[in-house]
């Protein structure tokens, strides 16, 4: 097995395949930061579940997609915040994502929040992603 540079930007890439090849299951290797990502992802409504499976050698995440008329919720995905370049806002930096259609997903000293509840709880952080 390769040695992933990033784990975070391979997540939402599967994810992002996933609505192109129109996959109702997305398997990747579980952290405890893809398991918040995609608690976000369900909690704004951009996937219909995900569960964490421990009976193998290693964890891994299991996301159920959801799909709508054979297209995918998720329509984009974009790392923003890179390990070569990191990208840390504060709370009137958080950006509105399609007018307020898509999310940003911050890790925050509070946890991994979205944009909306960072911006409720006035804290920033680094942005991570952004979906729409």
């Amino acid at each position: 097995m390769s040695q992933l540079s990033d784990p975070i930007a391979d997540f939402l890439t599967r994810l992002r395949n996933a609505g192109t090849a129109r996959k109702t299951e997305v398997i990747a290797p579980y952290s405890k930061i893809k398991a918040e990502v995609a608690r976000i992802l369900k909690q704004e409504g951009y996937i219909s579940d995900y569960e964490v499976d421990t009976t193998g050698k290693f964890p891994q995440i299991k996301v159920t997609t959801k799909n709508h008329n054979r297209t995918s919720a998720i329509t984009g995905l974009k790392r923003v915040s890179k390990p070569g370049l990191r990208k840390y806002i504060g709370v009137s930096e958080i950006p509105r994502v399609l007018g307020g259609m898509g999310i940003s997903i911050l890790s925050t000293p509070r946890g991994i929040v979205s944009g909306r509840e960072a911006k409720k709880q006035n804290i920033g952080g680094e942005l991570l992603a952004i979906v729409w």
